[in-house]
């Protein structure tokens, strides 16, 4: 299995960061996992700005250039790793930016007349691993679970990626939030999964 993790914080020595450690040391413990790759958004200064004109339309944007190694490392993974915080009841807007240019038609879907669009990424499973500093019941009872309605439902289900599993910690700048116990949490995921 080769594993995709997008890293979206940033710096690397954080609570987040430390997340990212315990994907890929996990990883390196499991047979199962072939390859890891971590492409980290804020340390390559990726754009996430979308930018359309006469010359850089969006009904292309599936084979604009500048975005061709970010495809190739969606193609490759079977599993795609999302590690970021939530930011006002969403994920980071370099995250978002991401998505927006890299889940393009006719490259993550394609338009079907009269029916609903046809995943592309049939196959691939997801992760996505959340830090907050609020309780992590607050996206449940005050946000209707928005969040996990975003990138499971209108992002991840619509390109065909089913599999989805969340790890949504709250409370993680609290002296009680039980860091290790998450961080250990994720890492015994990460050893021992199998697809």
């Amino acid at each position: 299995m080769n594993i995709l993790v997008v890293y979206t914080y940033p710096h690397q020595d954080s609570l987040n960061g430390a997340f990212l450690k315990k994907v890929t040391a996990g990883c390196a413990e499991n047979a199962h996992v072939q390859k890891v790759q971590v492409l980290d958004l804020y340390g390559e200064n990726f754009d996430p700005v979308l930018t359309f004109n006469q010359t850089k339309r969006r009904r292309d944007m599936h084979v604009d250039p500048a975005l061709e190694r970010y495809r190739q490392q969606i193609l490759w993974a079977d599993k795609l790793v999302f590690v970021y915080p939530i930011w006002w009841g969403r994920p980071p807007a370099m995250l978002l930016g991401y998505i927006d240019q890299l889940f393009a038609s006719n490259f993550a879907y394609k338009d079907q007349k009269g029916l609903l669009p046809e995943g592309l990424l049939k196959g691939k499973s997801a992760v996505c691993i959340s830090t907050m500093k609020g309780p992590a019941t607050y996206p449940l009872f005050w946000l209707n679970n928005a969040h996990q309605v975003l990138m499971k439902r209108a992002l991840l289900n619509f390109v065909g990626i089913k599999k989805v599993k969340f790890f949504e910690f709250g409370s993680m700048e609290s002296a009680k939030g039980k860091q290790t116990q998450k961080l250990d949490r994720v890492f015994r995921y990460f050893q021992s999964i199998q697809s």
